[in-house]
């Protein structure tokens, strides 16, 4: 089986991890703040801040951004719950806007009509691994006073001008589960320029201390541990040699899916680098389905990212959410990923290419 996504993990993480457990700090310890201080600049920012999850991570930069009870943050439907979730855990209201055909990132062209008084931070998604079109969103936020908090669970390392994703907005957050371009296996960071949202961060996630049993406000328990860190520590070395590896996996994909009738490869805009933590591709509605059994019964990994817009998930509706994003509800009824991660070998990209022709003949995707 070719996996949709793996993990990898060296003998030098292994060796690094032995050593934090002889250590003695298995916990937020040493490890946490060398790794934090190295991401910090990998992303070109001054400060950053690890946290348990990525979910966390946006839970925390929403509070530090002072968003709560009564606001309203402008998201995309078209992403993982955890980032209308963690909206939802401050007490604010996430308000949906749709997304783009090409990009399937929030339609930087639609935000500003959803803007009024209980607005008060945009949080893109720069999904799959391509920035989303910050100059507007930075733009709008500007125009109206606005937090912009970027979630780039899924883009380490991607660039949008030239600048790194975690720096493009007034906080980044980004998760490190074991399917993204590199992993702590579980745990997430926040990333930004400024002081003072950063010691919020810090300070939340430590129970509210602001030193050791000074408990200064109501916090959490979203710390990480110095074994997470230590594997973060060596899989951030390794990141720009596995993000060259998508990259080039996924030329080769899209090189071959071009010449294949009823599939549409991934778009890519012109002033970004796209890491794909995902190689997603669109097939009419009704094909989708033969598509994807034709591919797992062939041993290739298939993946649906995603398939309802959030407001269209149970809990949601539950919460009154009545949204409409034509675009977001399309998308997730043709996308499909495709394996795209580093570990792949050129056997298994001829083979998920020569799969992808026969099904084309066989059941005929146009």
């Amino acid at each position: 089986m070719i996996p949709i996504a793996k993990p990898i993990i060296s003998d030098e993480e292994v060796e690094e991890v032995v050593k934090v457990l002889r250590s003695g700090f298995i916990a937020q310890g040493p490890k946490v703040a060398e790794f934090e201080k190295k991401f910090a600049k990998y992303v070109g920012v001054k400060h950053a801040v690890a946290s348990s999850s990525g979910t966390t991570a946006l839970h925390l930069a929403l509070l530090a951004a002072g968003i709560g009870t009564g606001d309203e943050v402008i998201t995309t439907p078209f992403t993982f719950a955890a980032t209308g979730n963690s909206i939802l855990y401050v007490g604010a209201k996430p308000v949906f806007v749709d997304i783009d055909y090409d990009t399937y990132n929030i339609d930087s062209s639609k935000i500003e009509k959803a803007v009024n008084d209980k607005t008060k931070a945009i949080m893109p998604v720069h999904l799959y691994g391509q920035p989303a079109d910050m100059d507007p969103i930075n733009q709008t936020a500007h125009d109206h006073g606005l937090k912009v908090i970027e979630d780039a669970a899924q883009a380490h390392g991607a660039t949008y001008n030239g600048k790194k994703t975690g720096s493009l907005g007034d906080l980044g957050c980004f998760s490190f589960y074991p399917t993204k371009n590199m992993t702590t296996s579980e745990g997430g960071i926040i990333t930004t320029d400024n002081e003072d949202m950063a010691e919020k961060t810090r300070v939340l996630r430590s129970h509210g201390e602001s030193k050791r049993y000074n408990h200064v406000v109501l916090g959490y328990n979203f710390r990480m541990t110095d074994i997470a860190a230590t594997i973060g520590i060596v899989q951030l070395k390794k990141l720009e040699k596995f993000n060259e590896k998508r990259i080039e996996n996924a030329k080769y994909l899209t090189k071959h899916i071009d010449e294949i009738n009823g599939i549409k490869a991934p778009y890519v805009s012109d002033n970004v680098k796209h890491v794909f933590h995902q190689y997603t591709v669109r097939i009419k509605k009704s094909n989708r389905n033969k598509l994807m059994e034709f591919l797992n019964n062939r041993g290739i990994g298939t993946g649906i990212h995603y398939p309802k817009p959030i407001y269209k998930q149970k809990v949601y509706q539950e919460f009154g959410f009545n949204s409409s994003c034509p675009e977001a509800e399309t998308a997730s009824s043709e996308v499909l990923s495709l394996p795209v991660h580093p570990s792949l070998e050129k056997v298994d990209l001829e083979k998920i290419v020569s799969t992808l022709k026969e099904a084309s003949n066989i059941i005929g995707l146009s």
